[in-house]
């Protein structure tokens, strides 16, 4: 180790959520299963293909109708 080495900075924020995770070791679970129940799905992806395929083109100036 160099002798002009500073030692590592951690910010207060940073010691606040490793303090949090020391007194509480749970707490890291619960937010992978809350990521796990919102957000981590299986995704369909013959539905997805269908949903693509079925969408309609957007006109390039979105409030103009269509004349007759």
């Amino acid at each position: 180790m160099s002798i002009f080495r500073r030692p590592d900075y951690k910010s207060d924020t940073t010691q606040f959520i490793d303090q949090l995770k020391a007194q509480k070791p749970e707490l890291e679970a619960g937010q992978h299963a809350g990521r796990a129940l919102l957000w981590d799905k299986n995704v369909d992806r013959s539905a997805w293909s269908e949903f693509r395929a079925g969408q309609v083109p957007q006109q390039p100036y979105v409030y103009q109708t269509r004349g007759k």
